[in-house]
């Protein structure tokens, strides 16, 4: 099934939830070893997260449905 948000919206509701976490983006980059400029690429949707990094951010973070095959 689709996601049913918009991409701003999913976008927003991934900021809030780092939020709620108290959790940085940095924080949530390393984590996830990626580079902290990707992640606020793909949070302000500069970057649709479509390949690479930016898709495993976007999963991670819940913008959108996909795989992380690495």
């Amino acid at each position: 099934m689709p996601n049913a948000t918009t991409p701003e919206q999913a976008r927003l509701q991934a900021r809030q939830a780092l939020d709620r976490r108290g959790q940085t983006v940095l924080a949530f980059a390393e984590l996830h070893s990626l580079n902290p400029s990707t992640v606020y690429a793909v949070l302000s949707g500069q970057n649709k997260g479509r390949r690479g990094d930016a898709h495993k951010a976007a999963v991670l973070l819940g913008i959108k449905d996909g795989e992380i095959t690495n």
